[in-house]
């Protein structure tokens, strides 16, 4: 049986003057390992694919097979399931995975071609059981002695989302856990009882219920309704946090197994939390219809509703970061809620104001991109970039360590890229797809990226960009203008590759 530690080491000894690169993939084209003569080019390479279980019946008794097929001479060899096995994604079977090592093909391809046969690791199923648990007990979060209160607030969460917030807060957890040099404590903390980072000590309030007074019917243990009389309590002596032992600082290095920490949990909830409620408020301003497919809470419930749900999920969402137990954390997000509301009035001032300066120009300017810029991040890449951040200072990284520094501009740049694909979206997919209005931001006079790539090809855009597509047949000429820019740009680039 061929072992995964010895196949590069298998896949060189191939390696000759007429096979210049030798790949194994799995027989559903899944990319395994490939080697290639250090002397020769991998523009062309050797044609490797799956083979079908017909071939490998003929074979397999021997444990090595060889058959000639169309592609040429065929070496077949099964992958042993062992420990390492396990660790490149390949999990115990009845049956031995089928492997292909094609010897003396007679096709080329590209060797980018084979490598994006491959298909990327899928982060939602990585994460699947984690996310399930995150979404089932954050409704927990959210109960209130109002029943119309609580019934707002889990309104968007009971539908179907991308969970793309979360899943980033976990996924940069999981990827720098071990890598911090306090990351020693910070699972230390996870683990004592007292250090305040348990799971079931996240959910206990700092102060006494009965001086919060705000009932959760989710947790009953931990909090408490107004009462007609208050008792005042004798001084009770402060509690006797336990002292972390002292760790030598060995070299940093991922967690053998990958981990989570409860308090990025909880992170990845807040961090959800916070994007819900700006959706609340959104809706109402934008006076959106629809809402991930369904009647938008406003909608649903009627504009009060929808604003005191929202405020009511911040007020939730602040309670929780404050028990995560790091300054520097509470820093981050709290100034994420401020940067959305400047977001948001940015976004009145480009419809109500003269954000985007038409007058005397002849196309966009290094300005108008610039203010569009600076509202996506607002209003979009905030969350992402300073919840990605507070994932890996949860995860012990202190200030000098670059996977704060990583974080924060993976964030900041995914979250930029997703709000402008978002925006192209608006013009060119219809209300069922989009799970809300097409073409709401034009509706609403708002030049996102397409209008300000198509004010850039034609000039004659800026009157109809300054009166915010108010007039019949201007938002039908934004898009046209710049579904022909996209066409333009289609056939470039199919003539280039």
């Amino acid at each position: 049986m061929l072992n995964l530690s010895n196949l590069r080491s298998l896949l060189s000894q191939v390696i000759s003057p007429s096979i210049q690169t030798a790949v194994l993939f799995t027989p559903e084209g899944q990319l395994v390992s490939y080697a290639a003569s250090p002397h020769t080019s991998k523009d062309e390479v050797r044609v490797i694919v799956g083979i079908s279980g017909e071939l490998w019946q003929e074979s397999r008794e021997d444990g090595v097979g060889q058959l000639d097929s169309e592609l040429g001479h065929l070496l077949v060899v099964p992958l042993e399931n062992s420990a390492s096995g396990e660790a490149e994604g390949f999990t115990d079977k009845d049956e031995d995975p089928l492997m292909l090592l094609a010897l003396n093909s007679d096709k080329n391809a590209s060797f980018k071609e084979l490598k994006d046969k491959s298909p990327r690791p899928d982060p939602y199923k990585l994460l699947a059981p984690q996310l399930n648990r995150l979404r089932e007990t954050l409704l927990n979060l959210l109960g209130s002695s109002h029943p119309s209160l609580t019934d707002i607030a889990k309104y968007y969460f009971l539908h179907p989302s991308k969970q793309l917030r979360p899943l980033l807060v976990l996924l940069f957890s999981q990827a720098t856990n071990g890598l911090g040099r306090g990351w020693q404590e910070k699972h230390w903390a996870a683990q004592c009882e007292g250090a305040g980072g348990r799971s079931e000590e996240l959910d206990r309030p700092l102060t006494r219920p009965d001086v919060l007074n705000d009932w959760n019917p989710s947790m009953p243990d931990h909090t408490a309704s107004f009462s007609e009389c208050f008792s005042l309590q004798p001084p009770r002596p402060p509690l006797i946090q336990p002292t972390p032992p002292l760790y030598t600082h060995a070299t940093p290095q991922l967690t053998a197994t990958p981990t989570l920490l409860p308090t990025q949990m909880r992170l990845a909830q807040i961090v959800e939390m916070i994007h819900v409620a700006s959706l609340l408020h959104d809706d109402v301003i934008d006076r959106s219809p629809l809402r991930r497919g369904a009647a938008s809470a406003p909608a649903a419930f009627g504009n009060k509703l929808s604003v005191l749900g929202g405020d009511f999920l911040l007020g939730r969402t602040s309670a929780a970061l404050s028990r995560l137990g790091d300054n520097e954390v509470v820093e981050l997000i709290a100034s994420v809620i401020a940067n959305l509301v400047e977001g948001e009035i940015l976004q009145l001032k480009t419809v109500h104001g003269e954000a985007y300066d038409t007058s005397g120009s002849t196309g966009v300017t290094k300005d108008n991109w610039n203010i569009y810029l600076q509202k996506t991040y607002l209003k979009t890449a905030t969350l992402m970039a300073k919840g990605a951040r507070a994932a890996v200072i949860l995860g012990g990284c202190q200030e000098g360590e670059i996977w704060k520094e990583v974080a924060y501009a993976y964030g900041r740049n995914l979250g930029i890229a997703f709000q402008l694909v978002d925006d192209i979206l608006d013009y060119e997919t219809a209300d069922g797809s989009l799970g809300k209005p097409g073409g709401a931001d034009l509706k609403l006079g708002l030049a996102t990226g397409p209008a300000l790539f198509a004010w850039e090809e034609h000039p004659e855009l800026g009157p109809l960009i300054e009166r915010k597509f108010k007039e019949s047949g201007d938002v039908e000429m934004v898009r046209s203008s710049y579904h022909l820019i996209l066409s333009d740009v289609l056939t470039i680039s199919s003539a280039i590759g």
